[in-house]
């Protein structure tokens, strides 16, 4: 079994999760989507998934687009000091 069948947003619409814009509608539409991350099992799984494979958009393990963007960059970071 692959982790993303075990996924909460298996049964949502996959256009909550990308949001257009970051305010108004769009950030409640990104808090919407955030909500069905904090009860997914397979959050983690997800959001490496998305860092490794270069997801530019929409929310991936409750992560937005600037949130895995930071994410990125701190990794980087800690792997050139190591």
């Amino acid at each position: 079994m692959e982790w993303w069948e075990k996924a909460a947003c298996l049964d949502e619409d996959p256009e909550l999760f990308f949001p257009v814009g970051v305010t108004g509608p769009a950030a409640q539409q990104q808090a919407d989507a955030k909500a069905v991350c904090r009860r997914c099992p397979v959050a983690g799984e997800c959001l490496e998934w998305a860092l490794q494979t270069g997801q530019n958009y929409g929310i991936w393990g409750g992560t937005d687009e600037e949130e895995r963007r930071r994410l990125t960059i701190r990794r980087q970071r800690k792997r050139r000091v190591a």
